[in-house]
Order: C-alpha cells, then structure tokens, then sequence
C-alpha cells in the first residue's frame, strides 16, 4: 500500500472504548471521525476503513496514536478492548513511514505549549517561567501525570505511573479516611484513593463510615451531582477533600519536576466543576509546601477546557518529530 508525500499524517486518539482519527496537514487539523472500538477486530482495520472513507483528503504518509494504557517499545495492548496498537506492525502493513505510539497523557503533555487562554481557567499563581518544565495531571478513569521537559531546543515528555504512588495525608481527617480505605484496599494510591472516579467514591464510602452517615450508594457521577446541587452533605464534603487532596498532590509533584512553568489539570472530572475547584481549598493546598511556600505561590495553575487537547498534542508530537 503505497503513500503520496503530502505530508498529511494520520491523528488518532484511541480508548477503550471509542477512537477518534483525524488528518493533519500543515497547520491544520481536520473533522475528527468517531469509531466504536467493538465495530473492528483490530485498529488496522479500522484505520483502513477511516483512510478510505478519507480517500480524497490526500493519503498520510504517517501515523501518531495516542492510546489509553501502557506504552513499550512503540506497543499498547489495551486493557480494556482487544486491540494490540503495535506501531512497528502497522507502518509496513499500512505503508507509513512512520508509526509513533503513544500514551494518551504523554500526548495531553505534548499540548501545553500550545493551549491558549480560551483552552483554559486560570486557578491561581504567576505567570511561569518560560523554558522550564511543564506539568499535567488528571483525575479520570485513572490518575495520569506526564512532565514536558524542553532543554537545548529538544523536548520530552516524561510519562509516568505516579498514580500508584502512596496517598498522602495532610490533617487529621485525611489520615482516618486513609486508615479507613487501608482496611479496604491494602494499599492506598493516589489513584484508588481518591483521585480518580473509582477514587471519589471511596473517599465517599469511608467518610460515610467515618461518620455514621447513613448514605445511599453512589458513583463518582452522583457524587459529583449531589454535591453541586447542594442536595447532599456528604457528597459536598467529599468533592472538598477531592479538590483538597488534588491540590496536595500537584504541590508534591510540582516541587518533584520542579514544574516551574506551570501545572495543568485535565482528565475527565475536574472540567465538570471548575467554579467549585476554584473556591475550594486546592489552591491553598498547593502552596503549602512550608519553607518551599513561595517557591509555589510562582507557579500557575490551570484547568484545561479544551475537548480535542489531544489532537493538538499530537500535533505537537508530530511537528516535533518530522521522521
């Protein structure tokens, strides 16, 4: 299967469930197509039927996929469908030049530089020094953290597994819910803790245990829900050591990047309340790092807004690497 030059390239971004393709060409990235991952047997049949659905748009003569899970030697197998997303199969199967694999929040790192402020809520500090490492986490089906690192105009993105890492506590509190969860969960992560869907309903449950509050079960959805309505103490209490617990943490990994041009916060909760985030305590949380208090009060935080972020990353990725 031949390839013209172009210089279109293959964009996708691929979850468990459902992918999204697209073509960039130039500054340009153009309509994204939606496929339901179950349609496929394999993502080279899918990427098949989307380029010949795309016949006239020009054919790419590369690909850079993002995809929801661990990334080894240009390879994902997704953990929650049956794709293997190979990079080193596809290129000659499908006549690329070229296949990057990537992890999705690698990807999301890649699109900082280039998020405007209409990408963005402003959550307090400075304005960031220019040149130094860049910061993402996001509190979603998981917790991902990636660090975009530029030094000698050559950049990086450092992806992670800093979910798993050990909860910390801050209060009093904070240490009961944590003891509460340790009986649960052995282990407590970042991750299983607290920041993430699965995350902010335990948080909810040992509360409610905590307390002896005789609560109805909920998801991390109608926690969320109750708790903007005002229609549950408890839920609004949780979503406040969420927002509380999210500020710790990107304090701690801001001083550990030393992420001095900013840190931004994506995934799919935070988006869903950022009045809410704003006046809860995670600013206030985040500088707390004692004698390193003004070293954090510089840098700025940011919810990011922009639904196709990763698309942008990709971009970036792609414009950066033009093998």
């Amino acid at each position: 299967m031949s390839t013209d030059k172009t210089g279109h390239i293959l964009l996708a971004d691929i979850g468990g469930t459902n992918a999204r393709f697209a073509l960039g060409h130039g500054d340009e990235t153009g309509p994204i197509d939606y496929v339901k991952v179950a349609d496929f047997p394999t993502v080279r049949e899918a990427i098949t039927d989307v380029l010949a659905r795309r016949s006239g748009a020009g054919r790419p003569s590369r690909a850079v996929l993002a995809v929801a899970g661990p990334v080894t030697n240009n390879r994902c197998v997704m953990t929650n469908s049956p794709w293997v997303i190979d990079g080193n199969e596809l290129q000659p199967a499908l006549g690329f030049d070229s296949v990057h694999v990537l992890n999705d929040f690698e990807v999301v790192a890649w699109s900082l530089p280039a998020l405007k402020p209409a990408d963005l809520i402003p959550l307090g500090g400075g304005e960031g020094l220019p040149g130094e490492p860049l910061l993402v986490v996001g509190p979603g089906t998981g917790f991902g953290v990636s660090c975009l690192v530029e030094r000698h105009g050559a950049r990086l993105a450092v992806v992670t597994e800093a979910g798993h890492a050990t909860l910390p506590a801050e209060n009093e509190r904070e240490e009961r819910v944590i003891a509460c969860l340790r009986k649960r969960l052995g282990h407590v992560s970042i991750e299983r803790g607290a920041l993430s869907g699965s995350g902010l309903q335990s948080l909810y449950e040992a509360l409610a245990e905590i307390d002896g509050a005789q609560v109805p079960h909920r998801d991390a959805a109608a926690i969320t829900k109750a708790a903007l309505e005002g229609s549950c103490a408890l839920s609004r209490t949780t979503l406040e050591m969420f927002c509380a617990i999210l500020g710790s943490v990107a304090g701690n990994l801001a001083v550990t990047f030393g992420a001095r041009g900013g840190v931004y916060i994506a995934g799919g909760i935070a988006p869903r309340f950022p009045d809410f985030l704003a006046a809860s305590a995670f600013r206030a949380r985040f500088e707390a790092k004692g004698r390193f208090q003004d070293y954090l009060r510089n840098i700025p935080t940011r919810l990011v807004t922009r639904p196709d972020a990763s698309f942008l990353g990709l971009k970036m990725f792609a414009d950066h690497n033009p093998d």
